[in-house]
């Protein structure tokens, strides 16, 4: 008897940043983390900021990232199911990759029940108490004046600009980090007991933080941070019964 497939989560990726060749290898991680899991996964996640930066103009997407979208339309032509989530970084996502591959694009939070599991999914960002300028601003970016603004920029000037700032950003300056126990008082953990006070929830599960993280919220519930795939490489699989973190490293050739 086959074993049953899998749900993958993972979250982070950045790619575009800090620079051409640094993003180049983690792109050949990545497809290779996918080449690795298509043989048993049945739905993947990829739950935001998997470029360091994207807007698709009407007739224009930023160039490259090739190799990765050949294998996501592999695995979609296996008749994997692809999720795309809305992060801080790429949250322009529109159409693009539900015309080319049949994802579907996640802009905010995802439920879903599987094999009697209920999952809450979320890339995780402008969530819980606090951070009211961060929240005005993903509310501006993320409205139609905005993106009609930015889409009047020629994609040269666009994208460079925004090439420019990844190189600054955090990611090109991230640390080697180990798994993390977060405090309850971290805002994550405290939106997700909030949350459970009103809708039961077997798994919460985010990125954003780049840190893998794992605690029960309740005896019941379970808190995951995905971590990232600058230096970590980490990545949630759900078996059917339960989600275990792992972290993807390449064969040696």
């Amino acid at each position: 008897m086959s074993s049953p497939k899998k749900l993958y989560f993972a979250s982070d990726f950045h790619l575009g940043a800090p620079g051409y060749h640094k993003s180049r290898e983690r792109e050949a991680m990545l497809v290779g983390w996918l080449d690795m899991i298509k043989a048993d996964a049945s739905e993947v996640f990829l739950m935001g900021d998997v470029f360091d930066f994207w807007f698709e103009y009407r007739t224009v997407v930023p160039k490259g990232y090739i190799r990765f979208f050949g294998k996501l339309a592999e695995m979609a032509d296996m008749g994997i199911k692809i999720y795309m989530f809305k992060g801080n970084h790429d949250m322009w996502m529109f159409d693009y990759f539900t015309k080319e591959f049949g994802a579907a694009i996640i802009s905010d939070e995802l439920i879903i029940e599987r094999n009697g599991k209920k999952f809450f999914l979320h890339h995780g960002d402008g969530l819980g108490p606090g951070d009211h300028f961060y929240k005005f601003l993903k509310n501006f970016f993320r409205s139609k004046l905005c993106q009609w603004l930015f889409a009047r920029i020629h994609p040269n000037f666009g994208v460079g600009l925004a090439n420019y700032w990844s190189s600054k950003s955090r990611i090109a300056n991230e640390k080697k980090d180990t798994p993390h126990s977060p405090k309850k008082s971290e805002y994550l953990p405290v939106f997700c007991r909030e949350l459970l006070r009103t809708e039961f929830y077997d798994y919460l599960i985010f990125g954003h933080r780049h840190r893998v993280m794992d605690m029960m919220i309740t005896e019941k519930s379970r808190y995951i941070n995905l971590g990232e795939w600058v230096l970590t490489r980490s990545y949630g699989v759900f078996d059917g019964e339960n989600v275990e973190i792992k972290y993807y490293n390449p064969p040696v050739s």
